[in-house]
């Protein structure tokens, strides 16, 4: 049975005629810079953090004026195209991450008064929670989805070099390393982002949008299509919040994608906190026939918040599922530059066996299953062409950290046996470093008990004190449901949380 299921594990499936991975973020903004040249009738950006003062391609001189800033490529099309709508719906994030990021997004409103681009800060979620999806629809036909933000510290290359100086910020400072992925769609999928996109400008200005297409082709001519003729899942987590029930496909969607997995399970995220996860794996590391666990993910989160939530709590699931695999099947890695610099992963990758690959915003925590807004894009296929497709996006994603070639990873892994024994000869350099959680001091050990600043739903929010409790609860009972061979519907396992 598909793990693709409209109304559970997906909200819509609609047909692409092309998709393509983008790599990090200087393809990310190439590819943004093209497509925007060709938009006709509408730009439509949901995003998390947005700064109009990004580089789409810098230079390693950041000074006043500079003409490829986001903020004055979007103001000069509205300018000359008057039949162009551009709209851009970012998360009203709170102060103090505001404060983290000089106060962007909100100093955005002023950079476009009495300009035709209609920017708008959205605080339509529960307090505490956060907007986090990261779409962007362009007429209707083309729509990217993934990971990343437009924002000053995000580019970089695939090449992750260590002293990149194009890596500059507005201040002059230079930003550290950074893996991102974006996930590009036309046709079909692209209209539904664009349903998407309007549902969220609708719950936060109360305006109805009505869509927009344009006669072109917006998709950029420097990009190959990965992928053509696919049906494409769109997945969402939304909350509870003004009598709407939670949307919980993600989440849901985890759990299956893990429990289909017949040989290797590959996860890129910026976080892993998730108890519920992390027992589905445990499980699945159990089980001699199970599959192999390629986990990539940050050192050290670069924000004194996450080392102090996310990071602590991380540790103690590395260290279960390092316990759990009795076959030798898992690894966690942590990516570094040649020079030994951190790259910090901000990616929300999946891909499982060659059959499955998802690509969006969610993190492998608790919030992305049922506390903040997310999307993601996922793709699955027994088409041979798609398979191959799918399986040279993951083997270029781990060779582009170790300094291979997604075809030397592939070779490697068709001759060793598999994925974890290919990482393991090819990473000479130990640029795949393993990832050695730290010894947990009582307050950590508390953060981490009572997953601090890291709630499920709404209602969990507000429990602190019976969060371990109620986690591990619905652990157990996911895992149980499937041992005796069950669906896990987290609908009817989590009603009472």
């Amino acid at each position: 049975m598909s793990v693709l299921r409209p109304g559970e594990t997906c909200w819509r499936q609609a047909h692409a005629d092309r998709a393509a991975f983008l790599i990090d973020t200087e393809a990310y903004f190439a590819a943004v810079f093209a497509a925007i040249q060709k938009a006709k009738r509408s730009i439509l950006l949901l995003g998390w953090g947005f700064d109009p003062r990004t580089r789409l391609f810098p230079d390693g001189y950041d000074g006043p004026d500079d003409p490829d800033e986001v903020g004055r490529v979007l103001v000069e099309l509205a300018c000359s195209r008057p039949e162009l709508d551009i709209r851009l719906l970012i998360w009203k994030s709170a102060l103090p991450i505001s404060a983290s990021q000089q106060f962007f997004p909100h100093k955005a409103r002023k950079w476009f008064e009495n300009t035709p681009v209609k920017f708008r800060l959205d605080d339509q979620v529960p307090f505490g929670a956060c907007h986090h999806q990261k779409v962007l629809v362009i007429d209707e036909a083309l729509a990217f989805c993934g990971g990343g933000d437009i924002a000053v510290d995000r580019w970089d290359t695939a090449a992750h070099l260590d002293d990149d100086q194009r890596r500059i910020m507005p201040d002059q400072d230079h930003h550290a390393p950074r893996h991102e992925v974006m996930m590009m769609v036309d046709g079909d999928a692209a209209r539904a982002l664009g349903d998407l996109a309007r549902i969220r400008w609708f719950r936060a200005t109360g305006e109805t949008l009505e869509p927009r297409p344009a006669d072109g082709d917006p998709w950029p001519e420097h990009v190959p299509a990965a992928i053509t003729h696919a049906e494409v899942a769109i997945a969402r987590t939304e909350p509870a919040w003004k009598a709407r029930a939670p949307v919980e496909e993600i989440r849901d969607l985890t759990l299956e994608s893990i429990y289909a997995a017949k040989k290797l399970i590959y996860l890129e995220n910026q976080y892993f906190t998730s108890p519920v996860i992390t027992e589905v794996i445990a499980q699945r590391l159990g089980q001699p026939d199970g599959p192999a666990v390629v986990l990539v993910s940050t050192g050290e989160a670069p924000s004194w918040f996450d080392r102090l939530t996310m990071d602590r709590s991380r540790a103690a699931l590395i260290w279960r599922l390092r316990a759990a695999d009795v076959y030798g099947r898992f690894r966690a890695l942590r990516p570094i530059t040649p020079g030994g610099v951190t790259i910090i992963v901000h990616s929300k990758v999946t891909v499982v066996d060659d059959r499955i690959v998802r690509v969006g915003s969610a993190n492998l925590n608790n919030r992305s299953g049922g506390f903040d807004t997310e999307c993601e894009l996922a793709i699955e296929s027994d088409d041979p062409e798609t398979q191959i497709a799918i399986a040279a996006f993951r083997d270029r994603l781990v060779g582009h950290f170790i300094g291979y070639t997604g075809e030397a990873v592939a070779r490697a892994s068709a001759e060793l046996g598999g994925m974890v024994a290919a990482i393991d000869s090819l990473n000479r350099e130990g640029r795949l470093a393993s990832i050695e959680p730290a010894p947990m001091t009582p307050f950590g050990a508390f953060v981490s008990r009572y997953h601090l600043g890291d709630p499920a739903n709404v209602s969990d929010s507000w429990r602190v004190g019976r969060r371990r409790e109620r986690l591990y609860s619905e652990a157990r009972a996911v895992t149980s449901l499937h041992a005796l061979g069950l669906q896990a519907n987290s609908k009817s396992i989590t009603s009472g949380r």
